[in-house]
Order: structure tokens, then C-alpha cells, then sequence
């Protein structure tokens, strides 16, 4: 174990905990809106990222599709920028005690509360024939996820407040009946390309879900694709490059560009003065290709790589294991279970 990494067991900086789905292609969303800052955060606080490969088959998963998405996702987060050797990487299933205090914490979270969750209407919306209890109860397996590690801050996008507000209740709610236990985290928001939209749709978030494959960049498109797609990016009838209300396509390209350049928006629409949407179009896709091109080729390295990427979470899922037991044993003695 690294010194860096050894520092988890010590707590010696703040904390932020992470989770994302193996559920197929990652998008340019995805990278944008979350894990870009992911990678910056690195720098300010112990960072522990999870594959959140339980809460994926609240919708049923070919296997072997399935090992294939997970571990494609590992390889795209460290070819972003994740670092193993200053944060911890791992399997959400290779850590039992995600599913033990899952439990304790379904007996503390209300079926009123779980009812109210948005993304259980949507998803039982869109798999209406596998509404299964893991689907209602799986904020209370995102609380645990969260709890175990006692981070003080938890990354979210304006869509996941929810979870997290329903997370730091359910800490409170143990704290209060048992003495303090749970750190309750803070959300941690980052406003600037918090959210991504669809390039055919710009009222609807980038998802690659989306029926119009042109709707959304994969982190593995090619230049000409990447290119293509935004050269069909839907904008308006106007002519002018500006950010205002009313023009969802252009400010959604606006912001794209001027989070893979690091410039602001102001600086990128005085790029633009007086030229075409064409012109802006394909700037924006090279821009894009430009930047997510280092990242492919680091992609490949670690997709040709599997047992590198193989020892580094199962080294982190054993680091993680000694921080989330430590907690559990602390929820279970608390509770009045009997000690081994």
C-alpha cells in the first residue's frame, strides 16, 4: 500500500465519496457534468470512487455485457485522471458491507420517503415490468454506499439532491436515536458544466439512453463522429453565437466549448463574433475531439492492461473493506447486536 493510500485508514484530509453505474457507454455528460471534477477534487480531499455494480441490476443485465461495461468504466476512469495512487477505485459488490448496513438502514428510512423519490417514478415508468423492491429501496443501499466512509462532502448534480437530502436524514435519523454515528455530508455542487444537454434535444440532459444516437458524444466516438454529431447539433433560427434565455442549443454548445478550452463564456462568444453557426459547430467538435483524444489513447492502454486494472481495485475494495467494516461494527454495537 502506497503512503497516499495508506492515509485512508487515518482520515488525515476531508472526505468526498463517489458512485457511478456501470450501465454502458459513458458519455461526454458524464465526463463533463461529474467525473472531470472528480479528478479535481483529488487534490483537495481523500477521494474514494465506487463502480456501483448493486444498484445496476435493479434492471436486468446480460452477465457477460454486463463485466464488459464494468470493466470498460474502470479503464475510462482511470484513463480520465482518477488516481490510484491518491484515491481508492473499486467495486461497489467486492465490499460486503455495502449490503449489510443497506439493510440496517432500509429499518430507518420511511416507505413514504422512498415514494417520493423521483428516479423510482422514472425508472418504474420505463420498466414497468420489473418494478422489483430493489428498485424502491435503492436510495436506501446509495445511503449506505455513502455512510460507510463518512465523507463530508458527496459530489451531486442538481438531479441527485434528492438522494443525498434523503441520505443525510436517514443519518440524522440514526444519530439522534443511537448518539452521533454518521458523518452527515455536505452536497458538493459544481455549477460550471453541471449538466450537459442532449445535442438534439437541449431541454433534455445528455444521456446515452437517448434514441437519437446523434443526441449524445460517447467517450469512445471518433473524431468524424464526434465532429458529425455536432455538426447536426440542433440550435435555432437565429444567427447570432450569444448566451440568453431562449437559445438552449447554442448556450448548450457555449458551455461545452468553453469547459474543454477553460475558457469563460464571455471569452468564447467574443471568439465567435460575427460568424455562423457552421463555423461554431465545427469548432466545437474539434474542440471536443481535441480534448477527449489523450484520453482514448490512455483508454486503450488500460483496456489492453486488465490485470493492472484488476490489481488496482481489488487493492482499493481491500482498503475500502477496513474503512466500511470499521463503521458497520460501530452501527452494530450501537444497534445492540451481539459482538463476535
Amino acid at each position: 500500500m502506497s503512503k497516499e493510500r495508506s492515509c485512508f485508514m487515518e482520515n488525515t484530509k476531508k472526505r468526498s465519496f463517489s458512485a457511478i453505474q456501470p450501465s454502458g457507454t459513458i458519455t461526454l455528460g458524464n465526463y463533463l457534468g461529474a467525473i472531470r471534477n472528480w479528478v479535481t477534487l483529488q487534490n483537495e480531499f481523500e477521494c474514494i470512487f465506487a463502480i456501483a455494480d448493486l444498484h445496476t441490476i435493479t434492471v436486468r443485465q446480460d452477465p457477460s455485457v454486463f463485466r464488459k461495461n464494468s470493466i470498460q468504466l474502470l479503464s475510462m476512469l482511470l484513463a480520465t485522471g482518477i488516481d490510484p495512487e491518491k484515491s481508492l477505485l473499486f467495486c461497489q459488490s467486492h465490499v460486503h458491507q455495502h449490503a449489510e448496513l443497506a439493510w440496517v438502514l432500509n429499518c430507518f428510512t420511511q416507505m413514504g420517503e422512498l415514494s417520493r423519490m423521483t428516479q423510482f417514478k422514472d425508472k418504474s415508468a420505463k420498466h414497468a415490468n420489473n418494478v422489483n423492491a430493489g428498485l424502491f429501496t435503492y436510495p436506501a443501499l446509495m445511503a449506505a454506499d455513502i455512510l460507510l466512509y463518512k465523507p463530508d462532502v458527496v459530489p451531486v448534480g442538481e438531479d441527485q439532491k434528492q438522494h443525498l437530502e434523503l441520505t443525510r436524514d436517514i443519518a440524522s435519523r440514526f444519530n439522534n436515536a443511537y448518539s452521533e454515528t454518521f458523518v452527515v455530508p455536505e452536497p458538493y455542487i459544481v455549477k460550471a458544466g453541471s449538466k450537459i444537454m442532449s445535442l438534439q434535444n437541449p431541454n433534455a440532459k445528455m444521456s446515452k439512453s437517448d434514441e437519437n444516437v446523434n443526441g449524445f458524444i460517447a467517450m469512445t466516438d471518433t473524431e468524424d463522429v464526434i465532429i458529425r454529431k455536432f455538426k447536426k447539433a440542433i440550435t435555432d433560427s437565429d444567427s447570432v453565437i450569444e448566451y440568453r434565455e431562449g437559445k438552449d442549443g447554442i448556450n448548450n454548445l457555449l458551455s461545452i466549448y468553453s469547459v474543454v478550452t477553460g475558457k469563460t463564456i464571455e471569452e468564447s462568444v467574443k471568439e465567435f463574433d460575427g460568424k455562423g453557426y457552421g463555423d461554431f459547430k465545427l469548432a466545437v467538435g474539434e474542440a471536443v475531439a481535441s480534448h477527449l483524444k489523450p484520453i482514448q489513447q490512455r483508454y486503450e492502454y488500460f483496456i489492453k492492461n486488465k490485470d493492472y486494472v484488476t490489481e488496482i481495485y481489488s487493492k482499493s475494495a481491500e482498503i475500502a473493506g477496513k474503512i466500511a467494516e470499521s463503521t458497520l461494527r460501530k452501527v452494530y454495537k450501537k444497534i445492540g447486536f451481539l459482538q463476535k
